[in-house]
């Protein structure tokens, strides 16, 4: 089934702020029809017998283990805080009229 995206590359321009030549349009008209008759092939693969895998090769996890080490000294911490408020960050409210619960 033949499907026209020139509606969805248009809504997509607008929302991004873009004016597309007609040329552009025709184009990406194009990729999206692309890009989605790709992802429909992929989706009637049968990958009913493949592992999930999180990488394309098997390959060893490396970890290191966990040190404790001292952190930085709090005044050079908090030495380029534009405001701060005894030992923290201060930084302006984003929440208004609402009490803590108790």
């Amino acid at each position: 089934m033949a499907v026209d995206f020139g509606k969805e590359v248009d809504h997509v321009a607008r929302l991004a702020r873009l004016t597309l030549e007609p040329e552009e349009k025709e184009r990406m008209t194009g990729q999206l029809s692309d890009i989605l008759d790709t992802a429909r092939r992929i989706q009637e693969l049968d990958t009913g017998g493949v592992e999930p895998t999180s990488h394309v090769l098997d390959l060893p996890v490396v970890l290191r283990e966990d040190e404790t080490r001292p952190s930085l000294p709090l005044n050079r911490v908090l030495q380029n805080a534009p405001r701060r408020q005894k030992n923290f960050f201060r930084v302006p409210s984003i929440i208004s009229n609402v009490q803590a619960e108790k």
